[in-house]
């Protein structure tokens, strides 16, 4: 995943220019002390979803700035969510969406896309869809994106133990 981050075309030019904001702030720059799945953090994992999100909704003329913009914010919870949150009510996968909506609307003026899409990114694990199909689309990124993060450890992992026989 890592290396997929190197962007530089003249549209990854445009996406960063869209999220500029969001990505020199430091409440998400924060988001790389936590891991989000296997080798990858949030901020890694939000940012690759973010970017697939953009060039999906460009592509079909879709709301790409709102699919980037709620797409880079979606995994704002800004905690370990493999230990017990003691001031946190429920399961983090039900409960993730409306607390980094919640975190990205105490740093950032939302559209109400951009919420709807941070807040709803877990359907069908939660019971509400997402309003846009910019959101239902981030809902279909953020799944392949974990499929990729894992595919990527496990290659890793058997890797290593390949090179240790």
């Amino acid at each position: 995943m890592k290396e997929q981050m190197k962007i530089n075309s003249e549209n990854d030019i445009e996406f960063n220019e869209i999220i500029k904001d969001l990505i020199e702030n430091e409440t998400v720059k924060s988001m790389r002390k936590y891991t989000q799945h296997f080798n990858t953090n949030c901020y890694e994992h939000c940012y690759m979803a973010s970017y697939y999100c953009y060039c999906i909704s460009k592509k079909f003329n879709w709301d790409y700035k709102s699919a980037a913009r709620g797409a880079m914010l979606h995994d704002l919870f800004l905690y370990n969510w493999r230990e017990k949150q003691k001031d946190h009510k429920g399961l983090h996968a039900y409960t993730h969406g409306k607390t980094a909506c919640e975190n990205a609307c105490k740093v950032f003026d939302l559209t109400e896309k951009e919420k709807d899409i941070i807040k709803n990114h877990m359907f069908p694990v939660t019971l509400i869809p997402p309003k846009s199909k910019e959101g239902m689309l981030l809902t279909f990124i953020d799944k392949y994106c974990t499929l990729i993060e894992f595919f990527e450890f496990i290659h890793n992992v058997y890797r290593k133990n390949k090179s240790n026989e």
